[in-house]
Formats: structure tokens, C-alpha cells, sequence
């Protein structure tokens, strides 16, 4: 079965999480997902509140930039919320925006390399081993977490060119494609990963989470050209549902077909009723899907 869920994009304000939350967890939402965006809204600290405030809802956060988090910290708070809220995070790291790692100071050369040593001294952590690296970029001198999960939880990735999506097959638990990946291109990128994954010896993929952009209720057509000038796209079709919630579980199910096993609705930024968003897809659209 798809996995439905939506994104609560960090153009909105932090204040605005919470009700947001309430009303996903009482509609019964599956998955709501969380943004670190720099410099607008943290990954962690809003993912636990969202943890804190519910009790079924599961949260997932994607991406974390790794060249923000020294991979020590990210393995303690990422075990620290999966030991308090058991199965209920989905985490996925990536490059980040360079641009935006330039700014504060940590672009790396190779960010490629960076995230492969990272992918692998974090995963190891949460499995509660004892990590010694002198890579190029992460440095760990016998680090073992105190606490460390009961199960390690799946670390995703996210990508986009083609020699970091073949580093998720090769060492991520699965992958997170960006808004704006069209059908066709969902099933370009799999193969990719399943190309990384074989050259790893890998048997099995993980999880596949595409975001999906979504408008529903005032002014659609105008909030989806805003998102298209946004973005940098040539045109929102293919790229985007919207309409009933017929219309927009058909759309749906050509991403699944695609190969997605979540698919994770992106509302506009200007939303004017984002509780409504997640209560709509919560109540109408997930009976539609199968």
C-alpha cells in the first residue's frame, strides 16, 4: 500500500506546527515531513515536538544537511528520539544547498565523499558500534553511543545527479526524490540507485519517498505559477496534482506506478488553510488510494 503523507513546508512559521500536528494526528494522517532549511526552520527540534505532541502520527525528516551536523551529534539526537518514540522518525540526510553551506561556512569539495563517510559512521553508530574513521571528511576516535537505539532506525538519503543517487544505492536505506520528479523521472532515478545498490553487493532497496507538489481550495492555478517560477520549472505538468480528491489519488497513483512506496504531498508556501490541506488528504484522498 502507498504510504500518503504531507510536508509542512519551513515558509511557514514554527508557531504554526502545532495545530498543524493536532489536526494530521485527529484526521489520521499517516506521515507528516519536515524540512531543515537554512535559514528558516531545524529538522530536529520541530521533529520533536511533532513526536511529543502525538501518538500515532509518524514524522519524518528530509533532508538534514550533513555538512551542517557533526555526524556524532546528529547519531545522538536521532537515537535519543528513536529510543523515546519508537519507530515513529524517518530521517534522511543529503548534500544540502551549497550555496547555502558556503554562507555559514561549511561547502566541502567533495560533497559526495563527505556524505558517503558520513551515511556509513552514522548508520554504524545507531547500531550501537564502536566507530574509528580518519576519513577525509569525518573524524571519529572510538565513538560509541551510550544510549543507542534498540533497532537501529533506516537512514534515507536524498539526491539529485546521477553519482550521488548511485551513493544512496550504495549506502543509504532508501531514497528521498524532490518535488518536481516527474513519473518518468522517479523510475530514471531507481534505476540509478538499483545501479549503486548492485555495485555495492546489495540485495534489497529501501523505501522510496517522492514529494509531491499539491494545491487545493483559492487560487490554484496562480499559487502553482508562483511554485513554478519558484522552482525553475518549464511548466507544472507532470509535476504537480490537484483538483477533487479523485483527481488528485489518480494523480498519485502514476508516481506509485512509478515505483514510490510514500508519496508525501507539498502544499504551497501561501497554503491558506493548512490544517484543511492535511485533514483533506487524511480523509478524502487516502480512501482513494490504494
Amino acid at each position: 500500500m502507498t504510504t500518503l503523507g504531507a510536508v509542512f513546508v519551513p515558509g511557514f512559521p514554527p508557531e504554526r506546527l502545532r495545530p498543524v500536528v493536532q489536526a494530521a494526528e485527529e484526521a489520521g494522517l499517516e506521515e507528516l515531513w519536515l524540512w531543515e532549511d537554512c535559514f528558516l526552520e531545524s529538522g530536529i527540534a520541530p521533529a520533536a515536538a511533532a513526536l511529543a505532541w502525538t501518538s500515532n502520527l509518524r514524522v519524518g525528516v528530509g533532508l538534514l544537511p550533513v555538512p551542517l551536523r557533526n555526524v556524532a551529534i546528529a547519531a545522538m539526537e536521532l537515537s535519543t528520539l528513536e529510543r523515546m518514540f519508537p519507530g515513529r522518525l524517518t530521517t534522511a540526510v543529503g548534500h544540502g544547498v551549497q550555496e547555502w553551506m558556503g554562507q555559514v561556512g561549511a561547502r566541502v569539495e567533495s560533497p559526495v565523499t563527505l556524505l558517503r563517510e558520513y551515511l556509513d559512521a552514522l548508520r554504524a553508530l545507531l547500531r550501537g558500534e564502536e566507530v574509528s574513521r580518519e576519513g577525509r571528511y569525518v573524524t571519529l576516535d572510538k565513538v560509541k553511543l551510550d544510549w543507542p537505539p534498540a533497532s537501529a532506525p533506516p537512514i534515507l538519503a536524498g539526491a539529485v545527479g546521477p553519482r550521488s543517487m548511485r551513493l544512496v544505492g550504495e549506502a543509504a536505506d532508501g531514497v528521498v526524490l524532490t518535488a518536481g520528479t516527474s513519473p518518468e523521472g522517479v523510475r530514471a532515478a531507481l534505476r540509478t540507485v538499483a545501479e549503486g545498490r548492485s555495485g555495492a553487493g546489495r540485495a534489497a532497496g529501501g523505501p522510496v519517498v517522492v514529494y509531491l507538489h499539491c494545491a487545493i481550495g483559492a487560487n490554484v492555478p496562480e499559487r502553482l505559477e508562483a511554485e513554478r517560477v519558484r522552482w525553475g520549472y518549464d511548466t507544472m505538468d507532470g509535476l504537480a496534482v490537484t483538483g477533487t480528491a479523485e483527481q488528485i489519488a489518480a494523480g498519485i497513483a502514476q508516481w506509485a506506478e512509478a515505483g514510490a512506496d510514500a508519496v508525501i504531498l507539498q502544499p504551497t508556501p501561501d497554503d491558506p488553510d493548512l490544517e484543511g490541506f492535511v485533514r483533506f488528504i487524511a480523509q478524502e484522498v487516502r480512501p482513494l488510494v490504494p
